[in-house]
């Protein structure tokens, strides 16, 4: 049996008709760039998140970036996030000039613990650079701890912007992932719980000073004409077809979650306790973009993905290596064993298919492979 890690085949059959519909409308009226379609997909993803702004992006790694220039983050200052992340949260930091200043993560979540925020502060300060910038990140689709972080974030002035790349769908207390921080950024990566064919990302924030200078910075820093270039900018813009596409699947984004939730729950509920299971907080809701699992030691995950293989399962490592032992990152002068909990589950985690399309069949094959292993 070959089994899909993420399976966009189901789900581009159930919407097909509708997206060659929402395409072939593009095609017809010819605006490729800032077409209609992408002012309906930003008011639409407005109301989903509850937020009054959004700035849709060519990717969610300008949806990043473009925050960080607005706030005009650069040489000197330093910003704090997660060593336990893709590289590009870390990567748009370095990239403007400014520090990544890493602080390891709970053992539980994944997330960023805040109880290490201070001494980064104090890090930072030792460095000679100025902690201006904070990025959590909702890994996995599990919102960050942002009750906490908000209340140091204000104590030291920093500008939080939440990287919901993962986690745009999951909530805490009803509020939606997108909606925490200063400004929250999110990708549209096809593996993403809404993905779009191609890359895509979108900022949300509330204030609307930073939306426009946001907005200007996506177009090359345009003013008020298009040859009128009043900053710095790029070209960061979401093209007219990604966004009939994205427009399409928000449309049956609930439902899929729903779906995602109960293959979650069949695995947390079936899984034995030869491995540890996701661990979802009171009051939380996990867009589940991965279900992670953590071995018992490095050695008996090469094991148990061994075990999936041959029976054509698929499975994954986020992340094989903490932000902070990568090469592109040895200037900031980190050492192994600097962050031991990200380190710890870096040896030992791995992923297994998680996608609404799951059939009940699949689902069993895998638990049964992870229970008799």
């Amino acid at each position: 049996m070959n089994m899909e890690f993420i399976d966009l085949k189901a789900q581009q059959i159930r919407i097909r008709q509708k997206i060659d519909k929402r395409i072939k409308s593009v095609l017809n009226h010819g605006k490729y760039i800032m077409g209609p379609e992408v002012l309906e997909l930003e008011e639409k993803l407005c109301d989903y998140v509850g937020v009054n702004y959004c700035i849709s992006c060519s990717s969610g790694t300008d949806a990043l970036l473009i925050p960080l220039m607005a706030k005009g983050i650069g040489i000197g200052d330093a910003v704090i996030t997660t060593p336990f992340t893709y590289i590009a949260t870390a990567e748009v930091i370095s990239l403007l000039g400014a520090e990544p200043v890493f602080v390891d993560i709970y053992d539980s979540t994944y997330n960023m613990d805040p109880s290490y925020i201070e001494e980064a502060i104090q890090y930072a300060e030792n460095k000679g650079l100025n902690a201006k910038a904070i990025i959590p990140v909702d890994l996995f689709g599990l919102p960050a701890r942002y009750r906490i972080i908000s209340e140091i974030s204000k104590k030291y002035n920093l500008f939080v912007i939440e990287d919901a790349a993962q986690g745009f769908g999951g909530e805490i207390r009803g509020m939606k992932a997108g909606s925490f921080g200063d400004v929250a950024s999110t990708s549209f990566f096809p593996a993403k719980p809404l993905g779009c064919y191609g890359d895509g990302g979108a900022i949300f924030t509330n204030d609307e000073e930073l939306a426009n200078k946001m907005k200007s910075i996506r177009v090359h820093g345009s003013g008020s004409d298009k040859y009128e270039n009043v900053r710095l900018g790029l070209n960061g813009r979401l093209d007219t077809f990604q966004a009939a596409i994205l427009l399409e699947k928000l449309s049956i984004f609930d439902d899929e979650l729903e779906l995602r939730n109960k293959v979650a729950d069949y695995y947390l509920n079936n899984i034995s306790s030869n491995v540890i299971t996701p661990f979802i907080p009171k009051e939380y809701f996990s867009s589940w973009a991965q279900f992670s699992l953590l071995s018992k030691s490095e050695n008996e995950r090469s094991k148990i993905m061994s075990s999936l293989n041959k029976e054509n399962i698929p499975s994954m490592i986020y992340y094989k290596l903490p932000l902070h032992l990568q090469k592109v990152m040895e200037s900031l002068g980190y050492q192994k064993g600097d962050f031991p909990i990200s380190e710890k589950i870096s040896n030992q985690i791995f992923s297994i298919p998680m996608h609404p399309y799951l059939d009940s069949e699949k689902q069993n094959i895998i638990v049964d492979i992870l229970n008799n292993r």
